[in-house]
């Protein structure tokens, strides 16, 4: 009977849980808030009253919340959930960041 290796359970530190958990709740919290922003701007801008444009932003905020803290425990490594989880989070918070300062820069400059 010949002796084979198998790879045994891979180690799962504390680091490891500690980062997928801050990814988890930091990286889906501002992944939500760039898709809160995105979509109830979007919905306002064609044409929908800004209660109901703000309360669908809201629903759908917390299904990509839900989506992507799961996601960051289903993965099966970190880095790769995180560089997907990025890739969206620039597309969809940085429209949301866009969003949100542009009035406030606009607002300062006209307050001089």
């Amino acid at each position: 009977m010949s002796r084979t290796s198998t790879p045994g359970p891979s180690r799962v530190t504390r680091l490891h849980i500690a980062a997928r958990v801050a990814a988890a709740v930091l990286g889906g919290y501002a992944f939500a808030w760039g898709v809160v922003a995105a979509v109830t701007s979007l919905s306002f801008a064609i044409g929908m009253e800004f209660h109901d444009a703000e309360f669908l932003g809201a629903v759908v905020g917390l299904l990509a919340y839900l989506t992507v803290f799961l996601w960051a425990f289903a993965a099966r490594r970190l880095a790769v959930g995180l560089a997907a989880a990025g890739r969206w989070w620039c597309t969809a918070g940085g429209h949301g960041f866009a969003r949100a300062i542009v009035p406030i820069l606009t607002a300062a400059e006209a307050g001089r």
